[in-house]
């Protein structure tokens, strides 16, 4: 489990405003993604998760004042792997069907033009 805090907000700024939360419980979220938005007087910021898994929960809601430090969310590290959409598998082109018996052109779409 990893936490998302309230992070340094800028020279004589201490608390901030939830003003949005871009994630929900239950979210996957990778590295670096944006995970919720806090307004100050100043400056409006995005608090970003520094480690991917799943938000196993919420601390503080929208609309909510917080302080440098405070717990905003709990990542689960863990779910990373089970909530992870399984990659595509690799699709080989499909090979051109078989040339009619006896066809002098083994390409169908390719005619002698006249």
């Amino acid at each position: 489990m990893s936490n998302i805090v309230v992070p340094e907000l800028g020279e004589s700024v201490v608390e901030a405003r939830i003003a949005k939360w871009l994630k929900k419980p239950g979210d996957r979220v990778e590295v670096g993604e944006a995970v919720v938005e806090l307004e100050t007087e100043k400056i409006d910021l995005e608090v970003s998760a520094e480690k991917g898994g799943v938000i196993a929960s919420i601390a503080r809601q929208e609309g909510e004042d917080v302080k440098i430090g405070e717990l905003l969310a709990v990542v689960d590290e863990s779910g990373a792997a089970a909530a992870a959409p399984a990659a595509p598998a690799e699709s080989k082109p499909k090979a051109a069907p078989p040339a009619p018996a006896g066809s002098a052109y083994p390409y169908t779409n390719c005619r002698p033009t006249e």
